[in-house]
């Protein structure tokens, strides 16, 4: 009889464990994307671009070294937009500031919000792949029929010159994915507020 207490202090015990782990692995689980997304922008895995100031742009000392980059898009089959690079290829010296264009046109009959996915080919060079503005910083919400342009300012760092693995590329590939975000509250928005105009129009 005296060690039946024991018993169940030790069941009870191993419950609260139990517990604590599988509350442990959902926190995880929650943690897992955004600590990913972070590990990719600082290493550059995966081809991950990385993201500069101004003033970090401003201290790159620019090279001879010459390099092309080449831009490529895609769109996701549920987001009825047309998207496409403006230009083919750039070609700079590495560490030169460039800009390059996207547009993007809403071929449907409602607003939509898209957002963009990026990534580097070689993947090697994502870590010397800076970009300092981007349309890809934010979700992008274009009206029934819309066509914008949609800048990109980047350089490649003259690092990557330093590097064994990467010294030999002569061409990067800037990829963009747009796809219809999980947030359409800025679509909504756009939609009520041209409601309103056609009724006040009325």
């Amino acid at each position: 009889m005296a060690s039946a207490p024991s018993v169940e202090n030790r069941n009870r015990r191993t419950g609260l464990i139990a517990a604590a782990g599988a509350l442990a692995m959902l926190g995880m689980g929650y943690a897992a994307v955004p600590l990913y997304r972070l590990f990719c922008q600082v290493t550059g895995f995966g081809g991950t671009t990385q993201r500069v100031s101004e003033a970090d742009a401003a201290r790159v000392q620019v090279g001879t070294t010459p390099i092309s980059v080449r831009f490529d898009s895609n769109t996701d089959p549920d987001l009825p937009w047309k998207f496409e690079p403006s230009q083919v290829t750039q070609e700079m010296a590495i560490g030169t500031r460039k800009m390059a264009f996207y547009t993007a046109e809403n071929l449907s009959n409602k607003p939509i919000t898209g957002v963009a996915s990026f990534n580097v080919q070689p993947e090697l060079a994502g870590k010397y792949f800076h970009k300092v503005h981007c349309f890809c910083f934010n979700q992008q919400t274009l009206k029934p029929g819309e066509k914008v342009e949609m800048p990109v300012q980047y350089y490649v760092d003259p690092a990557i010159l330093k590097d064994p693995e990467t010294s030999g590329i002569k061409q990067i590939t800037l990829s963009y994915t747009f796809h219809t975000s999980a947030d359409q509250s800025a679509a909504v928005k756009v939609a009520a507020n041209g409601l309103d105009r056609l009724l006040a129009a009325r």
